[in-house]
């Protein structure tokens, strides 16, 4: 179901009415699938929900704005797991991302899910301080929602 995500006062969504789409590959592995909840110009932000099967993660990126996630199911390793140097957190779990933290990779080692919101764009690199491969705003965030879901 293609959403359109114009500025509006407010929103309600409801989840079961929207599918689960493949997350980009360019920027995860293991099949993660999302749905984009809301988006928010004015604000710069973004909000989705994951799905992250056993195994998946994200590829490194920068917080370049902050953001805050409620991990719903599962297990979640951040900037490295807490053997590492970062966290590992078990659901029902909340997070803060400040700007510029940066994670190497963010890891479930079993089916998971959470919601984020991002308030900012994420800077996909290949090495901390490296070579961005892909800078996801709010629109780009959007554009890759309505691709997935046209048709």
């Amino acid at each position: 179901m293609k959403k359109n995500f114009s500025p509006v006062e407010g929103r309600a969504v409801q989840l079961d009415d929207i599918d689960w789409v493949p997350f980009p590959e360019a920027l995860s592995a293991g099949g993660i699938r999302w749905k984009l909840l809301n988006v928010a110009p004015e604000l710069g932000s973004w909000a989705a929900i994951f799905d992250c099967p056993a195994g998946s993660s994200f590829n490194s990126h920068h917080h370049v704005g902050p953001g805050e996630y409620f991990l719903t199911k599962g297990r979640m390793e951040v900037r490295g797991g807490s053997d590492d140097g970062g966290d590992t957190v078990t659901a029902p779990a909340y997070g803060y991302e400040a700007t510029s933290a940066f994670h190497g990779k963010t890891y479930f080692p079993v089916d998971s899910e959470f919601y984020m919101t991002f308030l900012g764009p994420l800077q996909f690199v290949d090495k901390p301080g490296g070579e961005t491969l892909a800078l996801v705003t709010w629109d780009g965030a959007q554009a890759a929602w309505e691709s997935a879901t046209a048709g």
